[in-house]
């Protein structure tokens, strides 16, 4: 859950503040308070690239690689130019893969300076470098390189055949894939078994290529595909050390046990891949492991490591995670005064996701409420005369805007802390301290407009004093304010809500 810091930041970037979108952009590119996302840091930093900040480039070109931008590849081409003209290599890659794969880019200028780029990021000895380039010097995708001579030497990326097979892979052509690819991963093989016990070392196409014929060989019932993921998983490929967490615990990446893998489970080697897996981000083996740690024949069975577990998923975006976060907080609400925020938080990243359980447990912990005494007074809903009463008294109109908004009681609306009340996902009303009927509940906060309008009120409330001792004194006084501002409109039904 955001801290406070980081929610102002939130609220400064969406306000169009350069220095917290490029801070916000910061703290989602490395995980530092808030689970690490490179296409929300992505969005913030590129917000902040088109106010001229030089920094966010900088940050773009040395942190967002390719799969990332290419999506976006029209708006974010010039910060990567940007960045490889301050100096970065890396970005000057991007770049070219970005223009020079592009077969529609017909800007002749910006093309020379991807070939710029390119040539910079080849003597740079960048790998992916060589590829673009052998690919630009004519290797066609539409045919299968030679593996004679060329597969000799592909283990040491002499050739475009890395090339051919990485756009077999993203194009689905798992056949293709395996039969140039396969003869390669076994060479790896070879070279593993004749070192023994010492694993080998291999650079990062390689890492690839085996955790990519691991996943076409289907690793769980081929001994050779289990080889290839073993090795992969050794050489640091997350995907491979979730399917060797997975193929040693004889589960599913749902936490299920799977009748069709025989034998008994390990799960001590299971956490050991699962867990490296998790460490790199994949939510999936922290769910299973989540999962591991509750099961009675493990003997290290910790039900409080496999909610730790469990809320690292959620945090990596775990749908199912999520739900079972909030609702895990929901009935344990007695035990922290929090747990309903907590819940609340959760439950709403689960039904973001189309979770159905999640959207009935939230109409449970936050119900819809009714415009109740606002719904009488036409008054409150005419803008122009909330406008004019914002000029003579600001705090009580926000107040009234905000009541009309979120459906608040009139106490409620005279009452409520802003500074405490606004939660970031929703906001919590508890004015119990000060008004003896008072009830602590739940309003979520679901469209961009709810979020705009909260805002607004809580900077115009930001130096001001809440309680009763502030400039809007206590309930008596703030009461009688209102009804001297509805007894001026002079309207029949006023008086009938006056009396309530």
């Amino acid at each position: 859950m955001a801290n406070r810091e980081t929610l102002g930041l939130i609220k400064g970037a969406r306000a169009g503040d350069v220095a917290c979108q490029l801070a916000l952009g910061r703290l989602y590119l490395f995980g530092q308070g808030v689970p690490q996302s490179l296409p929300t840091a992505l969005h913030w930093l590129a917000r902040a690239a088109q106010e001229d900040s030089q920094e966010a480039c900088l940050l773009i070109g040395t942190h967002v690689p390719f799969e990332v931008a290419q999506p976006a590849a029209r708006t974010l081409i010039p910060y990567y130019a940007q960045a490889f003209d301050a100096g970065l290599v890396q970005a000057g890659l991007v770049l070219a893969q970005l223009v020079l794969g592009n077969a529609a880019s017909s800007c002749e200028t910006l093309r020379a300076k991807a070939r710029v780029a390119l040539d910079a990021a080849v003597r740079a000895g960048l790998p992916d470098a060589q590829w673009l380039l052998s690919m630009q010097e004519g290797s066609s995708a539409s045919c299968v390189p030679d593996t004679g001579v060329a597969g000799k030497h592909a283990l040491d990326g002499d050739t475009p055949l890395y090339a051919w097979l990485e756009q077999a892979w993203s194009q689905g052509n798992h056949a293709g894939f395996l039969s140039q690819g396969l003869p390669l991963a076994r060479e790896l093989l070879q070279r593993q078994a004749a070192a023994g016990a010492r694993t080998i070392a291999l650079d990062t196409q390689q890492v690839q290529l085996l955790s990519r014929c691991a996943q076409a060989l289907a690793p769980g019932g081929d001994a050779e595909g289990w080889q290839c993921c073993e090795l992969a998983a050794h050489g640091g490929d997350r995907t491979a050390q979730l399917e060797l967490g997975l193929g040693y615990a004889r589960m599913d990446a749902h936490g299920q046990r799977l009748a069709t893998r025989n034998g008994a489970a390990n799960f001590k080697r299971a956490v050991r891949w699962l867990t490296q897996a998790g460490e790199q981000g994949l939510a999936e083996a922290w769910f299973v492991l989540s999962r591991i740690y509750t099961k009675p024949e493990f003997s290290q069975r910790n039900v409080i490591e496999a909610h730790s577990c469990l809320e690292r998923a959620a945090d990596l975006g775990h749908g199912p995670a999520q739900l079972e976060c909030g609702m895990h907080a929901w009935r344990n609400r007695r035990d922290d005064v929090n747990n309903d925020v907590r819940a609340a938080y959760w439950l709403l990243q689960a039904q973001a996701q189309g979770s159905s359980e999640a959207e009935a447990a939230l109409a449970k912990i936050a119900p819809h409420g009714e415009s109740g005494d606002w719904g009488q007074c036409a008054a409150l809903h005419a803008d122009g005369q909330l406008r004019q009463l914002g000029q003579s008294h600001p705090l009580l109109a926000a107040r009234l805007e905000l009541a009309r908004r979120f459906h608040l009681s009139r106490a409620e609306a005279l009452l409520l802390d802003l500074h405490a009340a606004d939660q970031g996902h929703c906001l919590l009303i508890d004015i119990s301290a000060t008004h003896g009927r008072g009830k602590r509940r739940l309003v979520l906060i679901r469209t961009a407009q709810e979020r705009q309008l909260l805002d607004q009120v809580v900077r115009l409330f930001e130096r001001v004093d809440c309680g009763v001792t502030g400039p809007e004194g206590n309930y008596r006084q703030r009461l009688y304010r209102l009804k001297c501002y509805l007894a001026e409109l002079g309207v029949a039904q006023e008086q009938q809500f006056l009396a309530a």
